[in-house]
Order: structure tokens, then sequence, then C-alpha cells
């Protein structure tokens, strides 16, 4: 994972130089080259090729006499192969040793798109990975327009499969070439001077991404989701009290087929008062498979940790409720009608985010839980900031917030 500001040439050294190299060291394998659109991969197809055309005796090799010559696809006389596609483009009976992916959206419009981020998720997963033999290696070159791009949501899923280097405009802590923080990268092309005239230009959440390849939630959101760190294990101080909160899905009253979300968000409050999400459980299903899922998480979670569940307006809500709250039998179970904004309930927790005294353990669910509150309360979904704010809600709530109920089996 190559991550480089602007005029380092990144693509030459990756997308140019390495494949030239690389059929020195592998001289009968397999390269796939992916970018935003064909024409851009096929571009860079072109330049290894005439690189190879022009340096073939030094390098070792050359373009096969008589075989394919196509910017997009061609062969060498040591049976090496490349090929050049774009992003979601054909890839049927191709099979690779090695995979490039330079820059796999091409501005930060689709990158702010959630559904373009999920297209390149999808063919990642789905398509292009599918591709890989064993062993193979993927290099993935691009901007890191947004939190929840290609290479965020890799890092997220398994940081320890990555190689990232990350080379900022302006050095920072820890930097990989052990410059002084705030050290020009390539001073000779641009020094520090021009580089804070270039930041104060284009503002600072495009300077992070284009110049430090640190990327910045979109101004206004409520949860600064960069302040949250993913732990690997808990520390040892981490025992304390733990609650888990629900956001239940809408019933349709017209019996509707595609039925809304609902999520449970396990939360701990450690002895040092920090706030650790353990697990998130997500599903959509019948009432049956939600009051299942509710009992199976209960179950798993043990009787000492605390559940809270919305109770809706109305009769039916109250019975739901008391219906819930019977099949949890010793579980200490609160309920509580919602009251007031979303925005207002997420508040609180937001505010802990911000502080950098929330942090989550890592887990396959960590970039859809991400995603929700990074885009809350402008995305599509807020069923997990819902669930969020309850369990906050129940582990500080002081006197009591919400009413417990300790009720006999509810007849129906």
């Amino acid at each position: 994972m190559v991550l480089m500001p602007p005029g380092s040439a990144k693509s030459t050294y990756a997308s140019l130089l390495f494949p030239a190299w690389w059929f020195t060291q592998h001289p009968a394998s397999a390269v796939i080259a992916t970018s935003y659109t064909t024409n851009l991969a096929e571009h860079f197809g072109r330049q290894v090729r005439e690189l190879v055309r022009e340096y073939g005796e030094p390098l070792g090799y050359d373009l096969q006499s008589g075989g394919r010559h196509a910017a997009g696809h061609w062969q060498t006389t040591t049976k090496g192969e490349y090929f050049a596609t774009g992003i979601r483009g054909p890839l049927t009976g191709r099979r690779a040793d090695l995979v490039i992916i330079d820059d796999p959206v091409k501005s930060q419009a689709e990158a702010d798109s959630p559904l373009m981020r999920e297209r390149i998720w999808n063919w990642y997963r789905a398509d292009l990975t599918t591709r890989l033999k064993p062993h193979g290696r993927i290099v993935l070159i691009m901007t890191r327009w947004h939190e929840d791009d290609l290479a965020g949501r890799l890092l997220a899923q398994n940081q320890a499969e990555w190689q990232q280097i990350r080379l900022p405009a302006l050095a920072e802590e820890n930097d990989m070439l052990q410059r002084a923080p705030g050290t020009a990268l390539w001073p000779e092309w641009e020094d520090r001077t021009a580089l804070l005239r270039r930041r104060d230009t284009i503002g600072q959440r495009a300077w992070s991404a284009l110049y430090q390849q640190s990327p910045r939630p979109i101004a206004g959101s409520l949860f600064k989701t960069g302040s949250i760190e993913i732990l690997d294990v808990l520390p040892e101080h981490a025992a304390g009290m733990v609650a888990r909160g629900w956001d239940l899905a809408a019933t349709s009253a017209t019996g509707d087929n595609d039925p809304d979300w609902t999520a449970g968000v396990k939360l701990m409050r450690d002895r040092k008062g920090r706030f650790i999400v353990l697990d998130v459980a997500h599903l959509r299903g019948s009432p049956h498979e939600v009051e299942s899922a509710i009992g199976e998480a209960a179950r798993i979670d043990g009787t000492a940790v605390g559940i809270s569940l919305p109770e809706d307006p109305g009769q039916a809500g109250k019975h739901q409720a008391l219906y819930l709250v019977s099949s949890l039998a010793g579980h200490r179970v609160v309920t509580s009608r919602e009251t007031g904004a979303k925005i207002t309930r997420a508040g609180p927790i937001a505010s802990q985010v911000e502080a950098g005294n929330v942090a989550m353990m890592r887990a396959q669910w960590n970039h859809a839980f991400l995603e929700e509150l990074r885009d809350f309360p402008f995305g599509r979904k807020d069923d997990q900031v819902d669930a969020l704010s309850r369990a906050f809600t129940m582990l500080t709530a002081s006197g009591a917030p919400a009413r417990r109920l300790s009720l006999p089996f509810l007849a129906r």
C-alpha cells in the first residue's frame, strides 16, 4: 500500500518501473494492472510495454515475437503476461501473481459517495481477489480522500496483512524516513514554505488527503471517527461496567418484505472512564428473528451485562417492551421511550469520541459501524448510532433516566 503526496511520482515508480522490474524477478508470472478507468490502466500498460521494448536487453527479456502487443494486454519472451483493465472491468478467465491497483477512485466526489465506495469494495472482494493465485501479491496506490475508502477498509479489517508506505509532504511524528516533524518530503520540488502556502490555498481537508495521506471526515459531521482507536486486545485495566443498547427495526403494518435494520451495541466503561465498543450486532429480520437475536446476545453476554431496550409510543410498543423483558428473565433490563432529536441523544457519546475517549475492538463490523457514525446525521441509516447512544446512556445515567421493568411473565 503506497501513499505519497502529489508530485512524488508514485505512479511512475509503482505502475511503470515496478512491473518492468517484476518480470526480471518472476519471468513467467501474470500481472493485472487496474485503475479507475480502462483508458488510464491502458496508458500505464502502454508505457510499461514501451519500456520493455526499449530496454529489453538489460532487463533480460523482451516482448514476445508474434504475440499480443496491445497496450492493455501483452506477453513477454519469458512467458510473462500483462493485462490492464479499469475498476470493475472484465476479469473473467484471468489469474494473477501480482495485482496493481493505481487510484481506484478518480475524485473527492466519488470517494465521498457511499454507493461508489461500496461498489469498489464489492469489486475488490468478489472480482479481484478471487483472481489472485496462491501467494499472490497486491500493490495499492491511492489518494486517501475518505476514511472509509478501499485502503481504510483493508487496514481496518486486517492491518497486519499490509505493509503501508505513507510519506506525507510534511513529516509527522514517527516519520518512516526519520525526518523531523514539519520537514518537507522533497524540498527541491517544494520546500516547507511553499507547502504551507499550498495548504492555506486548498484547505485542510484537501491538504490532509492529497499531501498528508491522512483523510479527514467532512466538516460538520458529528462523530470525529478518526479519534476512535481500534484495539487488537483489551488493555489490562479494561474491566468495568458493560451494557448493550438496542435499536429495534420499525415494524411495517403492511407486511413489508424489506424490513428495517436492528442494531445492538455492546459498550464497556473501563476503570479509567474510557469507553470501548466490544461488539455490534446488526441484522435485518422478522420480529421473531429479532427477538431470537436479542436473546442469543444476552445469553452470550451473560447476566452481568445490562440491556437497554426502546419502547415505542402507544400500547403496542409497551406490550412489545414487556414481552421482551419477560423473555430476558435473570438479566438487568431497562426500557425507555426515545425523547428528543436523534442528534441530541448522540451528542454526549460524540463528545467522548472527539475527546479521544472511545475505542473499539477490531472486528468485521468495524467499517460499517464507522461509516454510519461518519455519515451521521446525513446518512441513510442511524440504527447503530441510536444503539450506541442508548448503551452510553445506560452506563452514564445518574438517577433513573430509564425505567427498569421487573414484571412477571406476560401472557400473550
